[in-house]
Parts: C-alpha cells; sequence; structure tokens
C-alpha cells in the first residue's frame, strides 16, 4: 500500500518522506500561489484554476483569496457554495461541503493530525481523517474543524467555535468545544438576524 493509499483510508502514513505526496503538495501549494496572485476581478481565471486545483465543484462557487489547501484534490464543494478570505484546508482525508455552504473569513478544516505518542510523531507519522459538511451551512469567521467530524445539514456553527465532535442537522451549535445550544425554529424564520 502507497503511503497515499494509507493516507486515503486513515491509517497512519509518512507525508513528509514519501515523494508521491510530497510532489502532490509542492504542485498544489503552487496552484495556491498562483490562485492568490490573480486579481479579484479575473473571475474565470479564478474559476479555471479551482477547477484545475479541487476535486470536484459545483457550478456556481467562490473562494476569496487567500486561500491554501495542502493537495486540493480531496476538496469537494457543491453547488452556490462560498468560502471567505484567509480560509485553509488540510485535505488528505477528504473534505465534502455540499450544497448552498457559507464559510466566513479565517476557518481551517484539518483532516491531518499526529500521533499523541511522541516517538510515533517524531518519526514523521501522521493521519487523515474525512471532515463532511452538510447542505445548507453556515460557518462563522475562526471556526476550526478538526478531523473525522461530519456536521448535518441546517446548521449554524457560532463563530470562533472548535468543532471536534459531530454536529447533527437542524441545530445552532457553538464553543470550544463545539456543543448545541438549540434547534433552529420556525421561529428562526420570522427573525432577520
Amino acid at each position: 500500500m502507497t503511503e497515499k493509499e494509507k493516507m486515503q483510508s486513515g491509517q497512519l502514513y509518512a507525508a513528509d518522506s514519501d515523494p508521491e505526496l510530497l510532489a502532490d503538495r509542492a504542485a498544489c501549494k503552487d496552484k495556491c500561489w498562483a490562485y492568490n496572485q490573480l486579481r479579484y476581478t479575473d473571475w474565470d481565471s479564478r474559476n479555471a484554476l479551482l477547477r484545475e486545483l479541487l476535486g470536484s465543484t459545483g457550478e456556481k462557487f467562490c473562494i476569496e483569496q487567500p486561500f491554501w489547501c495542502d493537495y486540493g484534490y480531496g476538496i469537494s464543494v457543491g453547488e452556490n457554495f462560498y468560502m471567505n478570505h484567509g480560509c485553509v484546508i488540510l485535505d488528505g482525508g477528504g473534505v465534502t461541503f455540499g450544497d448552498n455552504v457559507f464559510i466566513a473569513p479565517q476557518c481551517g478544516f484539518h483532516t491531518a493530525g499526529h500521533p499523541i505518542d511522541a516517538d510515533a510523531r517524531n518519526s514523521g507519522l501522521e493521519y487523515a481523517k474525512p471532515i463532511e459538511v452538510g447542505n445548507n451551512v453556515w460557518i462563522g469567521a475562526g471556526v476550526t474543524v478538526v478531523p473525522g467530524v461530519t456536521i448535518g445539514d441546517n446548521v449554524v456553527i457560532g463563530a470562533g467555535s472548535l468543532v471536534n465532535r459531530d454536529i447533527p442537522s437542524g441545530v445552532v451549535a457553538a464553543g470550544n468545544p463545539c456543543r448545541v445550544l438549540r434547534p433552529i425554529t420556525e421561529e428562526d424564520k420570522k427573525k432577520p438576524v
């Protein structure tokens, strides 16, 4: 099994010594750098480069600059996707965003993690677990989502939250650690804020 196959299956893998993964990350970082240098109003070039970089996209999507990711091919974004400035996706384990997902500035989606054992960690091993974000999700500014988390449909995650466990559908959740505060109700449709 290659290191890339180990990474994509959630096993420990050697990210910093495997030639294939090093080359994949280098190519991705060069594309991110190129993307971040494009003029804001050069929509055609921006969309073309993102379609080349990401694993899959909907027809309508926007990722504001600057944007960084590790591999790119592990990221899938649905229709009507919006990610604001300064977001980072470490996508070794795969990150899937549904339709109508809105992400505020300075958020991080980190599928990569390191062993607790210092010897294993110092040997260069790491792991990657997938992150899944459902449909109709709004993620506030400065949110961090860690490896292996699933966020359901119709969810609002409050700014500054650390999402380290699954969040069910139809709720407002916030905090460090992020926890469900309340369900989203019909009354929410009557309030503008």
